[in-house]
């Protein structure tokens, strides 16, 4: 029963990992269009990002981490973290100026929160199937949204339509390396697991607020306005309806 578990996990995360290739139906449209659906992602990214730190992951690391100062220290260890990663990208810009820094750094949080991902679906799948596929159908309705806006990011921020896909796909297969060293250390893993959640909690909130919010503001207009502010509203509310009914209500 122990294999079959670990074959149903291995599988769970490939399935999970495969979701980043939803953003390949963005490449049907038009240069023009696509550049609207872009800017209303990136909107829907930036309340994403946000309600994922505030309503799941930083409840997640005050219920499981005893001491709330040192959640609150790793959380702005994730803001600091993302912050010297972004000016070292910076500094490196004038290699590729076609490409702006917070890309990399979309991909760098994506792939830190799929790893996570993959950790959580090894460790429940070991835990009981009933738990892992629960924990796996949660994690899937939560990645649809959040790879179609991963990629939106990434086209926005200057990568080819083909090296967006490849790129986000590449970041995604890290649930299945989370899953497979879940499996191979065991629960161990699970508690180290549980420190990475304010980490990636800072770094969303870095990259919500100081690279999407910035480049958005400048195409806002006040006609605008409104439409922004009910996207990024509608990213919230999605996270908090997620996180109602993902199992991790305490």
């Amino acid at each position: 029963m122990e294999i079959d578990n670990a074959i149903y996990a291995i599988l769970s995360a490939c399935v999970v990992s495969a979701i980043s290739l939803i953003g390949i139906f963005l490449l049907y449209f038009k240069t023009t269009k696509l550049n609207q659906i872009l800017t209303l992602l990136i909107c829907f990214t930036i309340g994403a990002l946000l309600g994922n730190a505030f309503f799941q992951l930083i409840p997640e690391a005050y219920f499981h981490i005893e001491s709330a100062a040192t959640t609150s220290w790793l959380i702005l260890g994730g803001f600091f973290i993302f912050f010297v990663v972004e000016q070292l990208l910076h500094i490196r810009h004038n290699e590729a100026k076609s490409i702006k820094p917070y890309g990399y750094l979309s991909l760098y949080a994506d792939g830190v929160h799929n790893f996570t991902d993959g950790i959580l679906i090894g460790a429940t799948w070991m835990f009981s199937p009933e738990l892992g596929l629960t924990t796996t159908i949660g994690i899937i309705l939560h990645e649809i949204p959040q790879e179609i806006s991963d990629f939106g990011v990434l086209l926005r921020a200057g990568f080819s339509k083909k090296k967006a896909l490849l790129f986000n796909f590449f970041s995604a297969c890290t649930a299945i390396l989370g899953t497979l060293m879940a499996l191979w250390i065991g629960s161990e893993l699970n508690h180290f697991s549980i420190f990475m959640l304010p980490l990636a909690a800072g770094g969303f909130i870095y990259l919500a607020t100081n690279c999407l919010i910035p480049e958005i503001l400048k195409n806002t207009t006040l006609s605008k306005l409104s439409v922004y502010v009910l996207f990024v509203i509608l990213g919230l509310f999605f996270m908090y309806y997620l996180s109602l009914h993902n199992g991790h209500s305490h």
